[in-house]
Order: C-alpha cells, then sequence, then structure tokens
C-alpha cells in the first residue's frame, strides 16, 4: 500500500479538535491527507490548523472559483482513495441518507466512487434517537461503513455512546479498513480460525510452565486474512498484549486444554473454513498442580516434576474436521525440513511454514521473519522460501499461499 489518499472531511461537533490529531497520525502511517470542512466544523478549529498539520489547502467551499472550472468538489472526489467523514454530525448523517448535496461534504460523498467511512460523534441521545439510528442503517445499506462510537462522559456531562473514538483507534480502523479496499479478497466468505501466543501450564500458585512467544506472527496473519476479506477468530494465550486487529474475534485463553476446547466451540467442518495453528503449546503440562506454593527446603538441593503430555491441538483438529483448511506452523532449531515433513504428514496438513529459531533475529518476539512453506502432495505445488522480511509482510505472503491451496 503506497502513499494512500486520504480525504478526511470534519464537521460540527467538539470533537472536531481529535481529527487534527488524527491527520497527524494518518500522514505518519504513510498517507498523503487533504481536509474539508463544514461552516459548522470550523467554528470548533480552525481550518488554518489543519492546513499547518497537513501541509495542504483545506477546503471549505463548495464552489471553489481558484479551483479549475470552479468545481474543486469534483477534484477532490476523484482524488480520494478513501473518503473519512470524523467527526459525523447528527446533521451531516441526516443530509447524506437523504442524498442531500447542499454543501461541499454531502456533495463529494455524492460524487465520489472511493469507499466512505463514517465516525458518528454526539450527545449520547441524539445517537440513540430512532431517526438518526435509520439514517445510519440506511447509509449501511448504500455501501458506507459506519464506525461504532465509544462509551462514556461526554463533553456535556452526559455518559453513554456517541464520543469519537481516540485518534490513535480510529487511525488504527482506517487503515484497516484502506488495507482490506486494497487488498484482493481472496478469502472473502471464508472463516478463520488462528491460535497465537504461548499457553502457561501452572506448576503451583505463582509458578509455571511456558515459553517465549509473544503471538506477533499469528496476529500479523489475522491481520491479513482479515484484509483479504475473511471472517477471522484469534484464540490467544494469555500472555498476548497485542491489540485485537479491528474486526477481529478474540478468546483469550490459559492452557493447552483451554486452547483447544476454545478452538473445537468455534470449528466447523466445512470447505469455508481455514484453521491456522501459530500458537506455542507447551508440549507437556504438570501431572498434579501443587495446591500451595512449593518450599525450597534448606537439605532438598533438587526438584523433579512429573509431566504429562498436552492434547495435540493442531492433530485434534485436523482429524475432527477433515473437510477444513489446516495450516500448521513449526518452530525448529534443527533439521526444520524433514521435521516439517514430519508433521505435514502425521497431522493430514495442507500447508506447513516452518522457521528456524535459533536464529535471533527471527526468532520469538522479533519484528522480522524467515519461512518456508511446503504443500501436502495432491496440491502438486514446490515448496516456497519466504526471505528475511516483517512480519506483516510475510503474513501477506502466508495469506497468499493458504489463497493458492483454496
Amino acid at each position: 500500500m503506497t502513499c494512500p489518499n486520504i480525504l478526511l472531511a470534519i464537521t460540527g461537533g467538539i470533537s472536531a479538535y481529535k481529527s487534527a490529531v488524527l491527520a497527524r497520525l494518518l500522514i505518519k502511517a504513510g498517507c498523503t491527507v487533504r481536509v474539508m470542512m463544514t461552516d459548522g466544523a470550523c467554528e470548533f478549529i480552525t481550518p488554518l490548523t489543519l492546513q499547518a498539520l497537513t501541509g495542504n489547502e483545506v477546503h471549505t467551499k463548495l464552489l471553489d472559483d481558484e479551483a479549475e472550472r470552479g468545481m474543486g468538489h469534483i477534484e477532490l472526489a476523484k482524488w480520494a482513495d478513501m473518503v473519512v467523514i470524523a467527526p459525523a454530525s447528527a446533521n451531516t448523517i441526516g443530509r447524506l441518507a437523504g442524498g442531500l448535496a447542499d454543501n461541499l461534504v454531502t456533495t463529494v460523498a455524492l460524487a465520489t466512487t472511493a469507499p466512505i467511512v463514517i465516525a458518528p460523534a454526539m450527545n449520547q441521545a441524539m445517537y440513540a434517537h430512532a431517526i438518526v439510528q435509520d439514517n445510519l442503517a440506511k447509509l449501511t445499506r448504500f455501501g458506507y461503513t459506519v464506525l461504532t462510537p465509544d462509551s462514556g462522559e461526554q463533553a456535556c456531562g452526559d455518559v453513554g455512546a456517541g464520543r469519537l473514538p481516540e485518534p490513535d483507534d480510529l487511525c488504527e480502523r482506517i487503515l484497516t479498513l484502506l488495507a482490506k479496499s486494497q487488498t484482493p479478497q481472496s478469502l472473502r466468505g471464508k472463516k478463520v480460525i488462528i491460535t497465537a501466543g504461548a499457553t502457561v501450564e501452572a506448576i503451583d500458585p505463582v509458578r509455571f510452565l511456558s515459553n517465549h512467544s509473544t503471538g506477533k506472527m499469528g496476529f500479523a496473519i489475522a491481520k491479513a486474512c482479515m484484509n483479504a476479506g475473511a471472517d477471522v477468530t484469534i484464540v490467544a494465550g494469555r500472555g498476548v498484549h497485542l491489540p485485537t486487529p479491528f474486526g477481529a474475534k478474540r478468546i483469550t485463553v490459559t492452557t493447552a486444554d483451554d486452547m483447544l476446547s476454545a478452538c473445537q466451540l468455534v470449528m466447523t467442518d466445512d470447505g469455508d473454513s481455514i484453521f491456522i495453528a501459530t500458537a506455542a503449546v507447551a508440549d507437556y503440562k504438570v501431572a498434579n498442580i501443587a495446591s500451595q506454593k512449593i518450599k525450597k527446603t534448606s537439605n532438598q538441593d533438587d526438584l523433579t516434576l512429573a509431566l504429562i503430555k498436552n492434547p495435540d491441538i493442531l492433530a485434534t483438529i485436523s482429524h475432527t474436521f477433515p473437510n477444513a483448511v489446516m495450516v500448521g506452523f513449526a518452530a525448529e532449531t534443527q533439521d526444520s525440513e524433514n521435521y516439517a515433513h514430519a508433521k505435514l504428514i502425521a497431522k493430514n496438513l495442507d500447508m506447513i511454514a516452518v522457521n528456524d529459531v535459533s536464529d535471533k533475529s527471527i526468532g520469538f518476539g522479533s519484528d522480522d521473519n524467515a519461512m518456508t512453506v511446503f504443500f501436502a502432495k495432491h496440491y502438486g505445488m514446490d515448496k516456497m522460501v519466504l526471505d528475511k522480511a516483517s512480519k506483516e509482510s510475510i503474513a501477506k505472503s502466508l495469506v497468499e499461499c493458504v489463497a493458492r491451496i483454496i
């Protein structure tokens, strides 16, 4: 995604100040931002502020005598890769739902073919009003994307839904929608379940067995699947502290048994389901968890823990749901290709991606990765080597691999 053009429309409302921060965040993320404002918006924040922040002229007039042919709104409508109306007041929402074109914002909305995102912001009673909700439902039917406002204390003192989301959250939602609009929808209609992060197995009330997995790779794949049009559920270990990708569902679990139960609950056995197992699941758990903290004694130099095998989540899901597409991951430190082939066959997988975590630059917690992908024999495809790149880039390549086998 290279330098997308975001046309930010600001309408009248106290939360217009957040739009200034949003503009800067979008620019930092690599977008080119131009701004148009209603008369009401100019009462809350000045065009000069937005011009200084974006480096571009701010547009406030429907008919611009300085624009070519005096139709600046048409130029803006064609320039935008996405139109974002934030905040969107009840007044502007009503005008858009009624098909009016009586100011710059409403006219551009009718003239553009770019996707339009609306972020409502208003008093909680106004937002809950049946007319506003009907207008939002109508805009959704027309193809607009309506973002859900935050709940909390409002500038007027009321408490409820209607707050414009914080700029960083709003920026993340917009970038996700933008990526989706510019990504081939190769997984449209598919249901993807992804496991991510480490499981935790208790020894006693204060100690546990786990590993260094952060869930970065799994969450990057979840985001790439979302962008490709899939309905995504992430089953994540409790130690994963990454934000849930906008639009994805998340289930947080602790142990391997918990993770297996959660996966069985959300899986379906059909050709539209894809199971991607990136989690670093503990192979063993303590046979008998101590009910109290195990104490160190002066005459005891050694401690022996009896361990028993955890369930093999990927193998269990693969054999329980044979019609779903199965994608495995293997983090190895030696002889990775042979281990990958063995897992591919033993667990009846369609595809497996293996990486060498002995290389610290692509191991647990790193921002980069490198993988080799192997496919089941019946696909007739050679292995694919994914050279070292960011985990986001690797995730996109892996989604392309999944799209090829479905």
